[in-house]
């Protein structure tokens, strides 16, 4: 996958309303199916449009999304590496806490 390609939303609370539309609708679509008939299958396109696509694609934006500015790819030689990315140094940081790289917070 290239670096222009990204199924990720701008934030995770987006990304989740995405997918809970998403799954919803295509729930409904089949759930609904005996009460409204073939026309709850209309809500199966809403709900793929919601996912973009299809649920894995849903998916990898998630993790995406939820890995976004925390890790660091470089390539070097044809050869990739996956790093996580060192947090900026911040004047607010207090440096007798333990700080934790994944999060980008303290810790305590």
């Amino acid at each position: 996958m290239t670096e222009k390609q990204s199924f990720a939303s701008t934030s995770l609370p987006r990304h989740l309303v995405r997918g809970a539309t998403g799954f919803g609708a295509l729930i409904g679509a089949f759930a609904l199916l005996p009460v409204l008939g073939p026309g709850s299958l209309l809500l199966a396109p809403l709900g793929l449009l919601a996912l973009r696509g299809c649920p894995a694609c849903w998916a990898i934006g998630l993790v995406q999304t939820i890995s976004m500015g925390r890790l660091q790819r470089s390539c070097k030689d044809g050869v990739c590496e996956l790093t996580v990315a060192r947090p900026a140094p911040s004047h607010e940081r207090d440096e007798s806490r333990p700080w934790d790289s994944l999060t980008g917070r303290s810790r305590a």
